[in-house]
């Protein structure tokens, strides 16, 4: 059996491409859309586990001080502090997703510090 790669037995070989031709062009309008949605997806799906591990801090923060009041400027959890402040802007532009603003109403989330 030598080393080198060989085409699976009955699979096309280059020369003999069941695929039909497209140009550059053509693989570009199919093939990128697909690509950036594909990206879109995963970046979204991060950002949904980001979104969950800040809130769990934010569960741990309530647990530990009565609370959901976190300050922007919070030392002992900076990244807390911003993702709060995160969210209260996206409120305030009502670009906060509705399954966000659920949860984070139903532990008593404070949108208004002034109030």
């Amino acid at each position: 059996m030598s080393s080198s790669l060989e085409m699976p037995r009955g699979s096309p070989s280059k020369k003999q491409s069941s695929s039909i031709p497209i140009s550059a062009e053509e693989r570009n309008v199919v093939v990128e859309p697909l690509w950036e949605e594909a990206l879109k997806r995963k970046l979204n799906g991060e950002e949904e586990l980001l979104w969950e591990k800040m809130f769990d801090e934010l569960n741990t923060f309530k647990a530990n001080n009565g609370h959901c009041s976190v300050p922007t400027n919070y030392e002992r959890n900076k990244s807390l502090g911003h993702w709060v402040n995160k969210q209260r802007y996206l409120y305030k532009k009502n670009a906060l997703k509705s399954n966000h603003l659920q949860r984070l109403n139903s532990v008593g989330f404070v949108w208004n510090l002034h109030d």
